[in-house]
């Protein structure tokens, strides 16, 4: 595992991502997803906390806007990119899809980035990955 993805979590938790029987630990208090869209070819980023109630999502940005991707009325540009701040709330998992037509989600911490599939070990494909906060 990257040193800069061994970052300890909030309160003595990781990060669980869970793919096709696998299931993989970080040490990560907070990180950031980066995608990009399907038919609109245009990056997102969400930031996220690992905390006791859930997986955090404190930030989002888009690159721009299009099908089904506007940013909502409180977005403000800035350096390029929609931002916003959306309302509190912690989700006790959070599934990710890959329709296989935009490459693949990364997991950002520390400056370093990697996909889904390098952080799990297989190639993830068209398979749900689910993220949850949990104990080491």
């Amino acid at each position: 595992m990257a040193a800069a993805l061994a970052q300890r979590g909030g309160g003595g938790l990781s990060l669980c991502l869970a793919s096709a029987g696998v299931v993989k630990a970080l040490s990560v208090a907070a990180f950031t997803l980066v995608w990009t869209h399907s038919i609109e070819k245009v990056e997102w980023q969400e930031d996220w906390r690992v905390t006791p109630r859930g997986l955090e999502l404190t930030q989002a940005r888009v690159k721009g806007s299009g099908a089904g991707m506007e940013p909502p009325p409180e977005a403000r540009l800035v350096d390029g990119w929609f931002q916003w701040q959306p309302k509190p709330a912690a989700f006790p998992q959070v599934a990710l899809g890959n329709s296989g037509t935009a490459g693949e989600w990364r997991l950002c911490a520390g400056g370093n980035c990697r996909t889904l599939s390098e952080i799990l070990g297989h190639p993830v494909g068209a398979n749900v990955t689910t993220m949850k906060a949990c104990s080491p």
